[in-house]
């Protein structure tokens, strides 16, 4: 992941920092807490392992992200949201009402319906 060094805008950093296609969901699957590469791997439809450990890496280098390793065997490693990963979630937060919203007008809320995600019914 490449951070600009110099920008015309705070936002283009951001961008920088959770550009790609799965790093907001990865913040979201961690708003309950700790979480391990297993869970999160289940949680997240269709992303392979190494891109979620390439992710994680990225969003852990931007202080987003961070890891606990327990020791023993077999090790076992929990991802959980820093300070400034839990003020990023609240953003990720806004993004996902607005895309149930978009959905709902749509009429695509099968994809709601069946992973449980609450949304007003449309109205009419």
């Amino acid at each position: 992941m490449i951070i600009r060094e110099v920008c015309n805008c705070p936002l283009e950093i951001v961008h920088d920092i959770i550009k790609g296609k799965w790093k907001t969901m990865i913040i979201y699957q961690l708003k309950n807490g700790n979480t391990s590469l297993a869970q999160l791997e289940r949680e997240i439809d269709q992303i392979t392992q190494k891109m979620l450990l390439q992710h994680l890496r990225e969003l852990q280098s931007c202080g987003i992200v961070d890891k606990i390793k327990t020791e023993g065997y077999p090790l076992h490693v929990e991802y959980y949201l820093t300070a400034r990963g839990r003020r990023l979630l609240d953003a990720v937060l806004i993004m996902q009402e607005i895309g149930i919203e978009y959905m709902v007008e749509l009429g695509q809320t099968e994809l709601l319906d069946r992973k449980g995600i609450p949304y007003p019914q449309k109205s009419g």
